[in-house]
């Protein structure tokens, strides 16, 4: 493969990303603004009802967080000048055709000029109801294609997909795409407009039932998400209307040049534009700081297994490299898997002395200024294990302290509710993540390391455009980057 100058390829070019206020395509926008100054123009599709108020979503959640300080640092008082200059906030909805733009002489503009779009919208979710999953990850892939194609003089589609469309298989995942009507099982019949057929005829049945409210009709468009995901293979909502998403795309691409990025579960920052920027609480998260916070005494899962982690920034520098190198090359479709589990394994048991080490150093502080103390981690090994351990440990203490708190006029409630809801939390993290916890997939990254070579063979671009998981030292990264990014954020 060979590459040339990713910075020159940038210059004078018309990008299109969609999501942009989410995080990845932040970091993504951020990128190129810093890198290549003299990008043309960069179309960002925001969810809003106009473009005023596209422009503010876009000036409060990405210009003014931390994650632009060096564009700050860069233009100083003209900041806001350039970024009038090279963005264009459009107002829009990918679950829509065209996304959502109502403006047509804008529509034509996009059309004219566009060189790459950049799929980056989704609910990232895994339980996410199915009424919200299946038109934003599936049918929100087809109508950005869509979009697309009507763009004369595209050179590439770019789509944001994850490494967990394989579902719980062991073994070598490899870089290979999905086709219509596909399933993990099997099972024969998938068909994607028919499940969202399915939706509105159990949306129409919950709305003639009269015991129907705006909660149980959300639990159940969550569980109708987690049935269909199940019967054809996949373990939740997220990963199979991204599957579905992937199936659209490839099978609607024509011509197009088509990238389909994999990220395996993405982290903070490692370096750009500093380390350990991060937004929201991903998977890894929730049980960092559900131990800082002395609400995981105990977890499911096995100590040797491997996490597939990727910090953010080398997911956005994989990217744009990708769109360099495959621009213009008509009717191909290639898949990268962007994860670590190949080029650098990192086993739970280095997350779990790494979070030791930290909240130990750093340990978290209650309201009441009391600071937490951290111990080691029970680590349960099966899902048998686990029930004995929750049943014997909390489960029946908790009754004998319901009991206990009704003979004493609820003198207990605040002990009982606080116990419940340890209880709760580790429960519900154990039922959304339980087919990650044994995992035994590897994701293949042979194409993504012919990317990683083309760019150390093209001259000194790979300084500005790493992403090699093997310059990562685990330990150190989530001890003094990740994690103190993670907290940072959680006490904003």
């Amino acid at each position: 493969m060979e590459l040339g100058s990713i910075v020159d390829f940038l210059e004078n070019k018309v990008v299109l990303i969609t999501g942009a206020t989410g995080f990845l395509a932040k970091i993504f926008v951020e990128k190129i603004l810093r890198v290549q100054p003299n990008v043309k123009k960069l179309y960002l599709l925001i969810r809003a009802p106009d473009t005023e108020s596209a422009l503010q979503r876009f000036n409060t959640e990405a210009v003014a967080k931390d994650l632009f300080k060096l564009l700050k640092e860069t233009h100083g008082e003209n900041l806001q000048k350039f970024l009038s200059e090279k963005v264009t906030p459009v107002a829009g909805d990918i679950t829509y055709e065209d996304m959502g733009i109502q403006d047509s002489t804008l529509k034509e503009e996009m059309w004219r000029d566009i060189d790459v779009v950049v799929n980056v919208a989704a609910s990232t979710n895994f339980d996410e109801r199915y009424d919200v999953a299946l038109p934003l990850n599936t049918f929100g892939a087809r109508h950005v294609m869509n979009f697309a194609k009507k763009c004369v003089d595209i050179k590439l589609f770019l789509h944001v997909s994850t490494a967990y469309v394989s579902g719980e298989k062991p073994g070598l995942m490899l870089e290979t795409p999905y086709h219509l009507g596909e399933s993990l099982n099997g099972t024969t019949g998938l068909d994607i407009d028919h499940e969202r057929k399915i939706i509105e005829e159990k949306l129409k049945e919950l709305k003639c039932d009269d015991n129907a409210n705006e909660k149980s009709i959300k639990i159940a468009m969550k569980d109708l998400g987690m049935e269909r995901a199940n019967h054809y293979g996949w373990p939740n909502t997220y990963v199979f209307t991204k599957a579905m998403g992937e199936m659209i795309i490839g099978h609607l691409k024509g011509d197009m040049p088509v990238v389909i990025l994999r990220p395996t579960i993405v982290t903070s920052t490692y370096k750009e534009p500093f380390p350990g920027w991060v937004e929201g609480i991903r998977t890894i998260d929730s049980l960092a700081l559900g131990y800082g916070k002395g609400r995981l005494t105990c977890f499911l899962g096995d100590p040797q297994a491997v996490y597939d982690v990727v910090p953010a920034d080398m997911v956005v520098n994989a990217m744009i490299v990708a769109i360099a190198a495959h621009a213009n090359q008509t009717f191909s479709e290639t898949i990268y898997h962007v994860g670590s589990s190949v080029s650098n394994p990192l086993k739970f048991t280095r997350i779990q002395k790494s979070g030791y080490l930290y909240f130990t150093e750093h340990p978290w502080i209650e309201k009441d200024g009391t600071p937490v103390v951290v111990g080691e981690v029970t680590v349960l090994k099966s899902m048998a294990s686990f029930h004995r351990y929750v049943a014997l440990r909390y489960l029946l203490p908790l009754q004998v302290l319901w009991f206990i708190n009704l003979l004493f006029c609820q003198a207990f409630a605040s002990t009982y509710k606080n116990l419940k809801r340890k209880i709760n939390f580790v429960l519900r993290l154990v039922d959304l993540y339980e087919p990650y916890l044994f995992t035994k997939s590897f994701y293949d990254d042979m194409n993504t390391e012919k990317l990683r070579r083309a760019v150390r063979d093209s001259g000194d671009e790979e300084k500005y455009f790493y992403f090699d998981p093997r310059v990562i030292d685990w330990e150190d990264y989530f001890q003094h980057t990740h994690l103190p990014g993670v907290v940072k954020h959680e006490f904003k």
